[in-house]
């Protein structure tokens, strides 16, 4: 039991057991360093317990009660299908109860020290436990790690009463679906969101501020993705303003600036996230924390305390995806080492949408290389032909890939890899080597894909793009 008041010494002291925070733990820990972790919940955070690992169960949920409604064209007779979310949660609550106790037992393994409670930063990289079960214990590190994550935010007039409006953390916790929904914001969470409702029988209209849905996605994964969601009829209503909702006994009605209101049985808040930094830092510690609330941090994740680093979705201008922590992690690691540091490059990390059709992307948009002064040669094919897709029944999307045009006109470096369809979350990887060891059309297209299978139309879409496809013009 940790003592309270007594200043207990480690190589480095992790705020926040997320992705980010304990992968800087168990990768010092792998090499030699002396860890400790303040975690005010359990070890995992938001993306283990409210977060990724959560709702990726329901999306596979959504995803089988769509393959027994269609079973038939397999010539499998079905009888009505029906959910019981009720045996859905108890699922997820097993599934990540396994994730949890193997992350702790590999924690412990490795002889980390986890303080239980709220981690506050002080001068001379004391961090202070200042509630939970080890409050008034102080751990000082000869370096720090800020590993504190993010929240999700709301809009005002919109609070959260964990029945009518939730946000992601209540949402996962639901022992029963909605009849009607609306998901407020089309970002990535909120397509995910949305996907998953409608699959399992919920009514959904989505609500966008924004001229489209997934800004930042490449523009013919966006209209693969919307004509997916037409056809399944969630109503997709970009560009609008919310202002405010009537909640009653049962439901609420949403008020929306210069178009028809929306009555629906519950809002899914999905309006981003904001760092969870309130309190971080008590006198004198040397790191700034700019006016939205993110820590700034380097390229090599130092803060302007350079004995203090940052990682995951604390830190400003970065995208707030686990995987990006889990290689921030790393890098602020090794930095403290004295190792040699490959930056994270944010413009090529890899995206995984888990809506229906799932999106995948790395690199630059089209648009976005344009805007950039690449001149571009562009190729696509869509999963149509692809003779897996048509085994599986799958057949919605499309392979995008953009290339720097040398001068000769053809394609050279790839600069974007953009996916949407069938478990393009799990066939981006080649994709992401190309990008980031900037190889070039003909490099990747030599690359050989297995027949038959979904990744065939990426190698079909290179070897088009190196200028003699084979089934792709």
């Amino acid at each position: 039991m940790a003592v309270a008041n007594e200043v207990q010494q480690f190589d480095a002291v992790v705020i926040g057991g997320g992705p980010g925070g304990y992968a800087a733990a168990l990768y010092g820990a792998a090499a030699g360093l002396n860890m400790a972790i303040v975690e005010r919940d359990k070890v995992g955070g938001t993306c283990l317990h409210r977060g990724c690992v959560p709702a990726k169960e329901f999306l596979e949920t959504a995803h089988v009660r769509r393959t027994v409604e269609h079973a038939g064209e397999f010539g499998i007779t079905s009888n009505a299908v029906s959910v019981d979310f009720a045996v859905s949660q108890a699922r997820k609550n097993e599934i990540v109860d396994r994730l949890y106790k193997g992350l702790s037992g590999l924690i412990k393994g490795r002889k980390i020290t986890v303080f239980e409670g709220t981690g506050r930063l002080d001068a001379d990289l004391k961090v202070s436990v200042i509630d939970g079960s080890d409050a008034g214990v102080v751990a000082q590190g000869k370096d720090v790690v800020i590993a504190v994550g993010s929240v999700p935010r709301t809009l005002p007039g919109f609070d959260v009463d964990g029945t009518i409006v939730v946000t992601s953390d209540e949402f996962l916790d639901l022992a029963s679906l909605p009849a009607t929904a609306a998901v407020i914001g089309g970002g990535a969470i909120g397509c995910e969101f949305a996907s998953m409702l409608c699959d399992m029988g919920t009514k959904v209209t989505v609500l966008e501020f924004l001229p489209t849905i997934l800004t930042g996605c490449d523009a013919e994964v966006v209209n693969v993705v919307g004509r997916a969601f037409k056809k399944r009829g969630i109503d997709v209503r970009a560009g609008v303003t919310v202002t405010g909702h009537a909640p009653k006994k049962g439901g609420t009605t949403i008020s929306v600036e210069g178009g028809d209101d929306v009555k629906v049985d519950m809002v899914v808040m999905s309006v981003g996230r904001r760092p969870r930094s309130e309190g971080l830092l008590g006198d004198a510690t040397g790191v700034e924390i700019n006016d939205r609330g993110f820590v700034v941090a380097d390229r090599s994740q130092r803060t302007a305390n350079p004995h203090v680093y940052a990682v995951g979705d604390v830190v400003a201008d970065t995208p707030q995806l686990a995987h990006v922590g889990f290689a921030e992690a790393i890098v602020a690691i090794k930095t403290i080492l004295g190792e040699p540091v490959v930056p994270v490059d944010y413009d090529r990390v890899p995206w995984a949408i888990y809506s229906n059709p799932e999106v995948a992307f790395c690199g630059l948009t089209e648009a976005k290389a344009k805007e950039k002064g690449y001149d571009v040669v562009v190729k696509k094919d869509p999963f149509g032909g692809n003779s897996r897709a048509q085994i599986i029944g799958d057949t919605e999307g499309v392979v995008k890939i953009i290339a720097e045009k040398r001068a000769d006109g053809t394609a050279g470096q790839i600069l974007g890899v953009h996916m949407a369809g069938p478990w393009v979350t799990e066939q981006l990887g080649a994709g992401y080597f190309a990008v980031n060891w900037e190889a070039t059309a003909e490099e990747a297209a030599a690359l050989i894909q297995p027949h038959p299978s979904l990744s065939e139309t990426f190698g079909e879409t290179l070897l088009a793009l190196a200028g003699r496809g084979l089934h792709v013009g």
